[in-house]
């Protein structure tokens, strides 16, 4: 039989083109079925029917992107042959949609990644613009069926437009519900005179009539989803929904037609209203907690920004304007696009595209935000405000996901997988029954199984409870990757603690100085050369040293947990450990030493007197019962016998320890079978806040939290940090009785329903507000938690 529509794109076929025993309509659906063919992705249309668009429809829409200053604006990232951006599809709907978008390299290969955000309908897509420019791309993605939404007005990727169709359906299914009910008044009354001799027929079809939108229009989520999934050979839930108003609608046909009876349109236009109302409530509540947007707006980064005056002061991130000239240390992170100003700039834009080979700028080029100076100290002007959004984007960038075991994810998505099967053998065994006694009550039954026993509060029970702590834990300043990590702090039974910038306090500290006394040129150089440094020490000494000129080194390197070294108008200047500043006649002291030399001639050492954090001995005696307890301190043994009368007697203090060890520490305490959190300053830790379970980064208001950790905490809130890892346990038995809940409410409700107790509308109004209290249970509970943290 002739094929009347193109199996690429759906269109009606008016000159018919035959490829590989296909039909489409024009050369362009053949040459893109031809692309997914050859690159091994035809399987693409297994998942869905005519999902592509015709390329003939695009040709010359987007003839703007030719622009270079419009391209400029779209783009997040623009580099050394790499561009990025993020396009906003409104198309993408299923899994094939983030199957084909994830999998566009194979098909072009100058698209080295992409990655979809299917919440946001996005797709982040990083390619070499040498070989495809991005209005070749877009037409590319149009051309597969994913034609993305550019806006103009703002010059920027379109924002997802408030979707209203939920509205006008549950609209729609409300105005017919009520005239259904209406119409059904004689039936339930039994005016028998009114209804048996003049209005029956005339009532009948008028019900008919109503639940037809309800069927087809307001009720095609459902169907289109079940379809999907059935096409897909996965039964999901909505599968038994579709099939009980599938059944309800054609029995209710079949009775007015042959006037067996009523029929159930009330009870089909009823449950579709309520299923409808539900989701609109979910969707609304969802929106008002804002769990994502919370977290990002707390965003803890701050930032140096130099003054007309020329002075230095620390502000945070989102205080940064179009024209501020900032500065940016060794390490430290670049929070917003900027011209460069002067300063040896070598950029680590690993963050942002994979690539770990840092890249020269001089002055005058543009630098983006997201990439990491890694020679010495830059300044530079910013060009826009900072996105809080970027960054967090940037943390949660698959480069540094580690897979970390979801249990509670994994046991939902095993329940689901089985579930379906189950509730509808439940379902036909019953009305199979109940047909043998009362076909009308079998009818009933096995709608209302398939109804009440919607697991939707068993699915919400986990992202609600999680989302809302993750919102609670960011406004006490404790910020977390994402809300997989709240499990991986509940199951931790070691926790491992940095010594220096960690459990000690950046601001207290005193100094004082032993040896040869430094020339003012040469204090001058010291100042300048730790100026260009983020370490915890660095920062404290240098707000310790006189005001002078700032100038930037000629020369710059830091070598990690060892010292830096810097040139400036030839005169040398290292600072650090006793070995890397070359003093082979190290005096022991029992406190931290910087260690100082200027032209390769040791001058002397600065004594820190470290002062530790508020709430340190109090912590550590909260979390001692509990926890295997260790401090691992890159520097000497001076105050081990200060940290044994400050600690519990069976913390385990190890001094001396270089990066690496530190994450072989970590890594032999996981072979023993412990779940590790590991605290660090973010600096010489990345390693081992990376190796961990949990990685917490302690920020003192500086912009070098590390990409490895999982979470940031304020240095205002390490005093708390026993009541989040408490807060995240009883996060875990929140959804364990919620999930319990989820399950009586299916057992209790299918007991009825089986038992022909429960009509198909009861059981589709208790099944949304089964759901609306398990969300009100998850947030009552979760912010419950939440005020008891810090108490």
């Amino acid at each position: 039989m002739e094929e009347l529509s193109c199996y690429h794109c759906g269109d009606e076929i008016k000159t018919r083109v035959i490829f590989d025993e296909r039909s489409f309509c024009c050369n362009g659906c053949k040459t893109v079925y031809e692309i997914f063919s050859d690159n091994g992705l035809a399987s693409y249309y297994d998942m869905d029917a005519a999902p592509g668009a015709a390329p003939s429809k695009f040709e010359g829409k987007y003839d703007f992107l030719s622009n270079e200053s419009i391209v400029e604006k779209l783009l997040e990232f623009n580099d050394e042959g790499i561009q990025i951006i993020s396009l906003y599809i409104p198309h993408i709907h299923c899994s094939s949609c983030i199957w084909i978008l994830e999998n566009l390299n194979k098909i072009r290969p100058e698209i080295s990644s992409s990655q979809v955000d299917f919440p946001k309908k996005t797709v982040r897509v990083t390619y070499n613009p040498e070989k495809i420019n991005l209005k070749e791309l877009v037409l590319f993605l149009s051309s597969i069926g994913y034609e993305p939404y550019i806006s103009l007005d703002d010059t920027e990727t379109g924002k997802k437009k408030i979707n209203r169709s939920i509205i006008y359906k549950l609209g729609v299914a409300g105005f017919a519900f009520g005239n259904v009910m209406f119409l059904s008044f004689p039936e339930y009354f039994e005016v028998n005179e009114f209804w048996l001799d003049q209005y029956k027929g005339l009532f009948r079809w008028l019900m008919f009539a109503f639940s037809l939108p309800v069927m087809f229009y307001a009720a095609q989520d459902y169907f289109i989803s079940a379809y999907k999934g059935l096409r897909a050979k996965i039964l999901n839930i909505d599968v038994p929904l579709a099939l009980g108003m599938v059944v309800l609608f054609v029995r209710s046909t079949l009775e007015i037609t042959f006037d067996w009876g009523t029929g159930f349109f009330d009870s089909l236009t009823g449950l579709v209203f309520f299923l409808t109302l539900g989701k609109f409530f979910q969707q609304k509540t969802y929106n008002f907690l804002s769990f994502e947007r919370d977290y990002k707006s707390y965003f803890p980064i701050g930032i140096t920004r130099i003054t007309s005056e020329g002075k230095e002061e620390s502000v945070h991130v989102n205080e940064i304007e179009k024209g501020d000239r900032i500065l940016i240390r060794n390490e430290e992170l670049i929070p917003v696009d900027g011209i460069l100003i002067n300063g040896n700039a070598r950029i680590d834009y690993s963050f942002v595209t994979g690539e770990s080979e840092a890249v020269h700028k001089e002055s005058g080029d543009k630098l983006f935000a997201g990439g990491r100076q890694v020679s010495g100290i830059i300044e530079m002007e910013a060009l826009k405000s900072v996105s809080q959004s970027y960054l967090t984007q940037l943390w949660s960038n698959d480069v540094f996901q580690t897979k970390k075991e979801d249990s509670f994810t994994s046991l939902i998505n095993t329940i689901s997988q089985y579930f379906t099967i189950v509730l509808l053998l439940i379902a036909f065994s019953a009305t199979a029954f109940w047909a043998f006694l009362d076909m009308t009550t079998a009818i009933n039954v096995f709608t209302a199984v398939l109804i009440i026993a919607c697991p939707c509060a068993l699915a919400m029970s986990t992202p609600f409870t999680l989302g809302n702590l993750l919102r609670i834990f960011g406004n006490k300043k404790f910020y977390l990757k994402n809300a997989g990590v709240i499990e991986q702090l509940a199951k931790a039974d070691s926790l491992i603690f940095d010594k220096t910038g960690t459990i000690t306090s950046n601001k207290k500290s005193a100094i004082s100085y032993e040896g040869i006394e430094l020339t003012s040129e040469e204090e001058a150089v010291l100042k300048n050369t730790l100026r260009a440094s983020n370490h915890p020490l660095s920062r404290t000494l240098y707000d310790l040293l006189a005001e002078y000129d700032i100038s930037a080194p000629e020369e710059f390197r830091e070598v990690t947990g060892k010292g830096i070294e810097a040139v400036y108008k030839e005169q040398a200047m290292k600072v650090g450990s006793a070995e890397f500043v070359g003093n082979a006649k190290e005096v022991s002291t029992l406190n931290t030493s910087v260690h100082v030399s200027a032209n390769n001639e040791y001058k002397g050492r600065y004594i820190f007197f470290n002062e530790y954090r508020e709430g340190v001995k109090e912590l550590f005696s909260e979390l001692a019962p509990e926890y295997h307890l260790s401090i691992l301190s890159g520097d000497n043994e001076g105050e081990k016998e200060r940290l044994e009368k400050l600690l519990p007697t069976d913390t385990e203090l190890l001094f001396n320890q270089k990066p690496e060890d530190k994450l072989e520490y970590i890594k032999s305490l996981q072979k023993e079978g412990r779940k590790t959190i590991m605290v660090g300053d973010g600096l010489n830790d990345a390693g081992a806040l990376a190796q961990s379970e949990v990685g917490i980064a302690i920020s003192e208001n500086v912009n070098v939290f590390s990409p490895a950790c999982d979470a940031i905490l304020d240095s205002t809130g390490f005093k708390n940090l026993f009541g989040f890892i408490k807060a995240s346990k009883s996060a875990m038995k929140v959804i364990k009785i919620s999930m319990l809940l989820s399950f009586l409410y299916n057992i209790v409700g299918l007991y009825f329903a089986v038992t022909g107790q429960l009509s198909p509308i009861i059981a589709a109004i208790l099944m949304p507000l089964s759901s609306i209290s398990i969300i009100v249970f998850t947030t009552v509970c979760t912010n419950f938690i939440g005020r008891k943290i810090g108490q």
